[in-house]
């Protein structure tokens, strides 16, 4: 699977879950994988599909980066010491990464969005996306862009 400059190895990854409306709303100009910090109950439920990562963010506090408002569904079958779905997570990059999005998510119209989450070698993995907000007519322009490369793809198929 390969994505604009970052490349996941399809034969040790399972995509668990992805953003797919943050492509269409933002333009993402770096991609980044990192690490969670989750409990056991988190684990089993992203395994399970329990995972919705449409409204979340990042954020970088104090020299360390933040997932906000990522949903992690309980887990059914632990009676008593179940997760919080939504608390705030933890992400594991090195501290130069952290340090260079630190400088460019500041400035001002960028944001740190998450585009998926998956499982790598056993370990969960989210990617990252420093991401800056379309406008109206970008939305157009890349629907266009879309149904002319369709359209060109169907001629393409034709001949």
């Amino acid at each position: 699977m390969e994505r604009e400059g970052y490349f996941l190895d399809t034969k040790h990854v399972k995509v668990m879950a992805e953003n797919r409306k943050a492509r269409h709303n933002f333009f993402i100009d770096d991609e980044y994988e990192a690490g969670m910090v989750l409990k056991g109950t988190e684990v089993k439920s992203i395994r399970g599909g329990r995972v919705n990562i449409k409204d979340a963010y990042a954020k970088i506090k104090d020299g360390e980066i933040f997932l906000y408002q990522m949903h992690i569904g309980e887990y059914p079958f632990a009676h008593y010491d179940n997760h919080d779905t939504l608390r705030v997570r933890k992400l594991l990059l090195h501290q130069r990464e952290i340090r260079k999005l630190y400088a460019k998510a500041n400035e001002k119209g960028y944001a740190l969005i998450p585009l998926s989450v998956y499982f790598k070698n056993g370990k969960a993995k989210v990617l990252i996306g420093l991401a800056r907000g379309k406008k109206a007519f970008d939305k157009r322009e890349s629907i266009k862009q879309r149904e002319a490369k369709r359209d060109l793809d169907r001629v393409k198929k034709k001949y």
